[in-house]
Order: structure tokens, then C-alpha cells, then sequence
């Protein structure tokens, strides 16, 4: 009777372990809208040297952008105006964000990076 309890321990420890590592590798997932955001600000940061504050603010702007993008944009037909409309909004709010965000110079260079 020992043993049998002590088996089914220790089945139901493996079980909950194999859930943990499954959850971690969902947070880890590339097409999450944090995890495209987070690249994109340190690729950012790197470049046009944000302080802690500017990538903050322009992280949280990514992610409203891909989460943007994700619901009305992605998959859906290019050529659609409502879908063309949605995509210059999302995209103007991200602009807005970066001219508020960043200082002329920053905000130049980031225009030309996105042209």
C-alpha cells in the first residue's frame, strides 16, 4: 500500500512539472504581441539610445500596435479599406506616440529607419 501511494506521488508531481514547463513555453511564444514589442523596443533602444522612461512608453505603444494588428490587420484582405483604414490608425497612434516620446533627433532617425 506504501509503494502505491508513493507511485501515485510521484506521478502526480511529473504531471503538474510537465504543466509548469508547458505554461513556460506559451509566455515564450514569437507571435505574442510582448514578446515582438520587447524585441522591437531593445532593437530601438540600441539604436537611438532610449533612456529607461522613453522604453517604457514606447514598449506599451508596440504592444497596443501588434495587439492592433493582430485582431483587425493580420490575416484579413490587404486590399480592404476597412482593413487599410485600421492599419493606417494603428499606425498613426504609434507615430504619435513616438513624436511625444522621443526628441527630434531620436524621432528623425526613427523615421528614417521606418522608410
Amino acid at each position: 500500500m506504501k509503494n502505491i501511494l508513493t507511485v501515485f506521488a510521484f506521478a502526480v508531481t511529473l504531471l503538474l512539472g510537465v504543466q509548469t514547463s508547458s505554461a513556460q513555453q506559451l509566455s515564450q511564444d514569437k507571435s505574442r504581441p510582448e514578446v515582438i514589442a520587447k524585441a522591437e523596443t531593445a532593437k530601438l533602444t540600441e539604436t537611438l539610445n532610449l533612456n529607461g522612461d522613453q522604453g517604457r512608453t514606447i514598449f506599451r505603444a508596440l504592444v497596443a500596435k501588434e495587439i492592433g494588428y493582430q485582431k483587425n490587420v493580420d490575416g484579413k484582405d490587404a486590399k480592404s479599406t476597412s482593413v487599410v483604414a485600421e492599419k493606417k490608425k494603428l499606425d498613426d497612434q504609434l507615430k504619435e506616440a513616438m513624436k511625444k516620446t522621443l526628441t527630434a533627433e531620436q524621432y528623425a532617425k526613427w523615421l528614417k529607419m521606418n522608410n
